[in-house]
């Protein structure tokens, strides 16, 4: 039984990397959402060894909130388009 909890864990997790890895780095708002997945899955991880069901919930609440705030504001500027004076 604790296999396929683990199977059903890392596929999960796969699945999530996959999502955050499809967004757009000069979004605010997509990278928002990549960083509260990524912040969500660490938080419930690390909260559910330290403190198991409940403290997988409160981790995966304020992984989620610190990493779509740390993700909306880390976005980049875009880069220039066109080739300037430079040729």
């Amino acid at each position: 039984m604790i296999g396929k909890r683990i199977r059903l864990a890392l596929v999960m997790a796969g699945l999530g990397l996959t999502t955050v890895a499809c967004n757009n780095p000069y979004s605010p708002g997509q990278r928002a959402a990549g960083g509260a997945l990524l912040g969500g899955a660490g938080g419930a991880a690390v909260g559910g060894l330290a403190g198991g069901g409940q403290g997988a919930l409160i981790g995966a609440g304020v992984g989620a909130l610190g990493g779509a705030a740390i993700g909306a504001a880390t976005t980049p500027e875009p880069p220039r388009r066109g080739y300037g004076r430079r040729y």
